[in-house]
């Protein structure tokens, strides 16, 4: 059957309107009097679940026309992996069929368009849904629509039927097939947004399962990392979980080690070359990857001064993989270091750990007993060594600051021409807490020209620099200096909680004064005494100040 009238209804109603589904009989709205079309709306994966309307095909949406040469858009790296249009396909409630195509589309998007040219609204890779409007208005036919959505790089097209068309027309079924464009049907009463939300929903637990494969990954990585040979069982770990070959090669491009399914000749080659381009590499770590039949190949530089490359092969491309690839080459790295002592070996234990998601409570132990002390130091001259704080666990940053940790039984002590702060005892919880303590030490020890200041306990008021809070409270009281006594008469009021009589008796004044006084501090000051906030700050100014 043909496309329905719309000239009798003044408002033909096309276009879903509410996202959560509200209004389910509608489509989109659309008036047929409006000359430049219909506005376009989109539900594209990202971290705010949608992206809103674009705007009307007169001004053109922000970024249109990026495409230069009319070429086809790279679908966008997704927030969440691609939903395969044959999932999409199958789920329940919906009633999508596949009228043209085939069902292996990966579907980055949903797109709603009533536009004649949708095509600078298209980033590529999207699920574009209409109802057929532009054909019933005359406005573009079916192959040149279809033409301009192909190349525009979407991934399919879906036709709502009803009620502008009773069925698919036929035209753009041919235009589909002749373009390559898988092209869907959805049933009335499907709300274009309830296969937004199905595609969304689709990523969603796909995003689960990427992020479960890389803990799982991660998992098997540490447990190979913690056997008697430890090199051979994570290139095991990593081939299984890449479903590929895992190598490591030597400077001279022989292999060290390798696991997995043996590389094809062609496969074989392509790897040696990127192994041989990351080994020649003037700086390391670095990598390089290419493909070659359908295979992912990525050569990893370990950093470990060996000359020593990772080279992997692996027929999946998902994040998943990289992620694990990643970890695997990381934990190589640490293995395959040279001249590890005891203690180093216990560090880099400590710190594959971390990496792997252990709890700082967990490693602390590794290092040393608890309670830590945080050591912050400044001075030496440029390019002075660090200080000798009896601890190897030294960080020194860019700024000339250096910070160290030392475990229980170790103390700091001045060291000439330094100046050091010290934390308070610390559990490995409190870490961040004590580097803090650490660094407000060492600015008192700056500017009181001493070796050594270590933290002070004492409530809020230790976390505050005594000069600093000085010259605070002298600004903040600064209006009231003129008349002593305000100063004063506010002190005793504050402490007594606000008691006209307490403060009157205290003072030896009468009531009146005490109320006479606190208002003109309040006027001075330009605050309201009410406020337990101001109150608070002004306490502690009186008592700074």
């Amino acid at each position: 059957m043909g496309p329905r009238g719309v000239e009798s209804v003044p408002w033909l109603l096309l276009m879903e309107s509410t996202v959560d589904g509200r209004k389910p009989g509608q489509k989109c709205t659309f008036s047929p009097s409006a000359r430049g079309g219909v506005e376009e709306s989109s539900m594209k994966a990202s971290g705010a679940g949608g992206r809103a309307a674009e705007g009307r095909e007169g001004g053109g949406p922000v970024g249109a026309g990026r495409r230069a040469g009319g070429r086809a858009a790279q679908p966008p790296v997704p927030f969440a992996p691609p939903v395969r249009l044959a999932d999409l396909l199958a789920s329940e409630g919906l009633g999508l069929r596949l009228v043209a195509g085939g069902p292996g589309a990966d579907l980055h998007g949903v797109h709603t368009s009533e536009m004649a040219d949708p095509f600078p609204y298209l980033l590529g890779g999207e699920l574009l849904l209409t109802a057929g409007v532009p054909f019933q208005l005359g406005q573009t036919g079916p192959e040149r629509f279809v033409a301009r959505v192909a190349e525009a790089g979407a991934a399919a097209l879906g036709f709502g039927v009803t009620p502008v068309y009773d069925t698919v027309p036929d035209a753009l079924v041919a235009a589909c097939e002749r373009h390559g464009l898988p092209l869907v049907e959805v049933e009335p009463g499907t709300p274009f947004a309830a296969v937004a939300r199905a595609v969304w929903r689709l990523m969603t637990e796909a995003r689960h399962h990427e992020l479960r494969r890389v803990a799982d990954g991660q998992r098997a990585l540490a447990a190979a990392a913690a056997r008697p040979d430890p090199v051979p069982a994570v290139l095991h770990a990593v081939a299984v979980r890449l479903e590929g070959r895992a190598v490591l090669y030597t400077p001279e491009g022989g292999e060290y080690a390798a696991d997995g399914r043996e590389l094809t000749p062609d496969e074989d080659a392509a790897l040696t070359r990127l192994v041989r381009r990351v080994a020649g590499a003037a700086r390391r770590p670095s990598s390089a990857a290419d493909s070659t039949g359908g295979t992912r190949l990525v050569a990893y530089g370990l950093g470990t001064g060996r000359g020593l490359t990772l080279g992997l092969a692996t027929a999946r491309r998902d994040e998943a993989v990289q992620r694990i690839a990643e970890t695997a080459m990381v934990l190589l790295s640490l293995l395959t270091a040279p001249h590890q002592g005891a203690d180093e070996a216990t560090r880099s234990a400590a710190l594959v750990r971390l990496l792997l998601g252990a709890a700082p409570e967990d490693v602390a132990p590794l290092l040393g007993e608890a309670p830590w002390t945080v050591v912050h130091a400044r001075g030496g001259g440029p390019g002075a060594p660090p200080p000798a704080l009896g601890s190897p666990l030294v960080d020194a940053a860019a700024d000339g600051t250096v910070r160290a940790l030392l475990p229980a039984g170790r103390e700091p002590a001045p060291y000439p021409g330094w100046s050091l702060g010290a934390s308070g005892p610390a559990a490995p919880g409190d870490l961040a807490a004590a580097d803090a303590q650490a660094a407000r030490a060492l600015r008192r020890a700056e500017a009181a020209h001493t070796g050594l200041v270590r933290h002070r306990t004492g409530g809020f008021a230790a976390l505050v620099d005594a000069e600093e809070a000085a010259a605070h409270a002298r600004a903040l009281l600064a209006p009231l200096a003129q008349a002593p006594a305000l100063p004063e008469t506010l002190r005793v009021w504050l402490s007594l909680h606000g008691s006209w009589d307490r403060t009157a008796a205290a003072l030896g004044v009468h009531r009146n004064t005490v109320r006479q006084r606190i208002a003109r501090c309040a006027a001075l000051l330009d605050a309201d005494l009410d406020d337990p906030e101001t109150r608070m700050e002004l306490w502690f100014a009186l008592r700074w100040g």
